[in-house]
């Protein structure tokens, strides 16, 4: 990860504060490396227990959709796309909450139907915009939240090939 992109995660995780994004402690940097102090959360990732339990129940999986369709909209009342939604970048904590980690591949100071052309994100969750490179806005969050619902309750991402081609 490009010093630019540990910066700019720092400036996201600093600036926005919700129950369902992991929270920034303390960020300091040496000379090479830019280290982040966030919240302790024990309860490992979504993927873990999506590979252990194959796929949720519907209860678990709507409270799982509400805290993200909250921070997801948190994220865009702030500017952001996220950009990476994904059963690896959602962490539980001890109660069994989620909160949303990585924001190596959000986009920052994005108005509400401004788009972005960048090619960036898992292809199992990739909005067809993304894919098809017309330029994307807010939209592909939602996307990537409908595709990673799918795979809670189906227990396989919508679009799944084992070729990723």
């Amino acid at each position: 990860m490009s010093n630019l992109t540990c910066v700019a995660e720092r400036d996201i995780l600093e600036k926005v504060k919700n129950p369902y994004i992991v929270g920034l402690h303390f960020a300091f940097q040496t000379e090479t490396k830019l280290y982040f102090v966030i919240d302790f959360l024990n309860g490992g990732e979504m993927f873990t227990y999506l590979r252990k339990d194959t796929r949720f129940t519907e209860q678990r999986a709507r409270i799982y959709a509400a805290e993200m369709i909250e921070a997801i909209g948190c994220l865009h009342s702030h500017g952001i796309i996220y950009r990476d939604l994904k059963p690896e970048n959602v962490l539980l904590d001890k109660e069994g909450h989620i909160r949303i980690t990585d924001f190596g591949l959000s986009k920052q100071n994005m108005g509400a139907n401004e788009l972005t052309h960048s090619f960036c994100g898992t292809p199992e969750y990739l909005a067809p915009e993304i894919i098809k490179g017309t330029g994307h806005s807010r939209g592909a969050d939602w996307w990537s939240l409908g595709a990673l619902l799918y795979e809670m309750l189906s227990g396989r991402p919508p679009h799944y090939n084992r070729d990723r081609q």
